[in-house]
């Protein structure tokens, strides 16, 4: 299977280059190899989000990652940098001759310049600016720990509480978002989550046994 998915691989990588040159200067095209969570970035080309080759994947490549052979594409979802900035993403899950899930083709592109002249072309019509809509943020730092503390640090914010002091049904809620998220099929992620939880791995197991048996329920 290595040989197919090395062959998918070869075949997307003159596409990276080509596709942020057409869109230009706001356009990020990235191509992940998910057999390597931590290093997943295989090409980019454009610097959106400022990651490189040899990057890990963001929360929005682990959410992919454990949706597994039922990865969709997703097309022009919105986003918001960790500076604030708005981008508008696709992320084209890649499968080889098996159905298995290896990767991801994935577009950011920065909004920034279209907003400004939004908001100059409503001025100059006399036209309101449209509400900002709540827009989700994503951590495309390319470190999985860092990807990780975000995760964990927006739980924080929703209990506004360390997660380390958070009461066992909150630590559940969390752990089952994490879970969700993908980040328990990243090797060593127990670990590093049972750490900042302040927990031992095996009451993080039990957290996630208990996770998966309400999942189970009808």
């Amino acid at each position: 299977m290595s040989g197919t998915a090395d062959a998918v691989f070869a075949a997307m990588t003159p596409l990276v280059e080509g596709i942020a040159a057409t869109f230009g200067r706001s356009c990020e095209v990235v191509l992940h190899d998910y057999r390597d969570p931590e290093r997943s970035v295989v090409a980019v080309a454009g610097s959106v989000t400022g990651r490189g080759v040899g990057d890990a994947m963001s929360e929005i490549g682990l959410r992919v990652l454990a949706a597994g052979p039922d990865a969709c594409n997703e097309v022009g979802y919105l986003t918001r940098a960790q500076d604030g900035r708005m981008l508008k993403c696709t992320t084209l899950p890649l499968h080889d001759a098996d159905g298995t899930l290896i990767g991801a083709l994935c577009i950011n592109v920065d909004l920034s310049a279209i907003n400004r002249a939004t908001g100059v072309l409503s001025d100059l019509l006399g036209l309101s600016a449209m509400a900002e809509l709540p827009v989700p943020a994503t951590d495309f730092s390319g470190d999985l720990d860092q990807v990780l503390d975000s995760l964990i640090e927006r739980a924080e914010r929703a209990h506004a509480v360390p997660a380390a002091a958070l009461g066992r049904d909150q630590r559940l809620e969390l752990v089952q978002s994490l879970h969700d998220s993908g980040v328990f099929a990243l090797r060593g992620a127990p670990a590093r989550v049972a750490k900042r939880l302040g927990i031992s791995r095996t009451g993080l197991y039990n957290d996630l046994a208990t996770v998966k048996k309400d999942c189970e329920q009808p």
